[in-house]
């Protein structure tokens, strides 16, 4: 039923036959990727199963050897990230790509701050700090990030908040798509909840997410749909309801499902 009502439209951004070969190493062999407008998509696979290249190209951080990448139906050449941000399409990295010691407001407007008008602005290249505050607040409470003042230093926030600013960043000005690379990567219960939750809050704005992630409890909790990669493409496409976490990790590994199970058994019997 969703395969079917998936096929009529178009999605977001998608990818057909990607390729990437490093000298004798095939990191994707024909990978096919799709998200459309009004779901989370997390893509999973072993280390070396080519998430990370397919985001990158997806991303614009790296040129495939072969295949294409469509926007909205469209074939586009991504040349680097700045093409892909002039899509709309955004990515949070892992190591968040904040300055610490500045502000929240002038994290989210890195590399692309507002003047102030008129000869300040445009002679003396003086920043419009109030208007930027404004508009930083109010991307924050458009998705429930709670922050005690909009001036504190990134470097002040936890892990949770520090996250929270990468994704508001990133919606801010991803219109397409936006991708997350293990956003609750060395996070606490709690925060990994408020990343989460988070998030689902980007969903509902209006925008895509890709997620990339390790653990699967919170892929089950968030994904509408998980890409399965192995050894460079997709092997399968699996639905939370549909499948269990235990099937996907089957998928992944290549073993069946009642082998997975007897590892798992193993496993528990060793550690008791």
């Amino acid at each position: 039923m969703n395969a079917a009502r998936d096929s009529a439209r178009v999605p977001v951004l998608s990818a057909r036959g990607l390729v990437k070969r490093y000298g004798h190493v095939v990191a994707l062999d024909g990978a096919d990727f799709e998200i459309y407008d009004d779901e989370i998509v997390a893509v999973v696979g072993d280390n070396g199963a080519g998430k990370s290249t397919l985001i990158k190209a997806l991303s614009g951080a790296l040129i495939p050897d072969a295949g294409e990448v469509r926007a909205g139906g469209e074939i586009i050449h991504l040349r680097g990230p700045k093409d892909a941000r002039r899509l709309g399409i955004e990515t949070v990295y892992q190591d968040l790509a904040m300055a610490p010691a500045l502000d929240i407001s002038t994290n989210l407007f890195l590399g692309r701050e507002i003047r102030r008008p008129g000869v300040w602005g445009n002679l003396f290249r003086a920043l419009d700090t109030p208007r930027m505050r404004k508009e930083a607040a109010e991307h924050l409470s458009g998705l429930k990030i709670g922050i005690r003042s909009i001036r504190q230093s990134v470097e002040t926030l936890s892990g949770g908040q520090r996250q929270g600013v990468a994704v508001a960043r990133a919606v801010s000005w991803g219109t397409r798509c936006v991708i997350m690379d293990e956003p609750t990567a060395a996070l606490g219960v709690k925060e990994t909840g408020m990343v989460l939750e988070l998030i689902r809050h980007v969903k509902a704005r209006g925008v895509p997410v890709i997620l990339i992630s390790h653990n699967m409890p919170n892929v089950f909790e968030v994904a509408d749909r998980i890409s399965v990669m192995r050894l460079g493409k997709r092997v399968r496409i699996a639905r939370p309801g549909e499948q269990t976490m235990q099937d996907v990790v089957a998928m992944m590994t290549g073993a069946s499902r009642e082998t997975v199970a007897e590892l798992n058994t193993e496993g528990t019997t060793q550690n008791a």
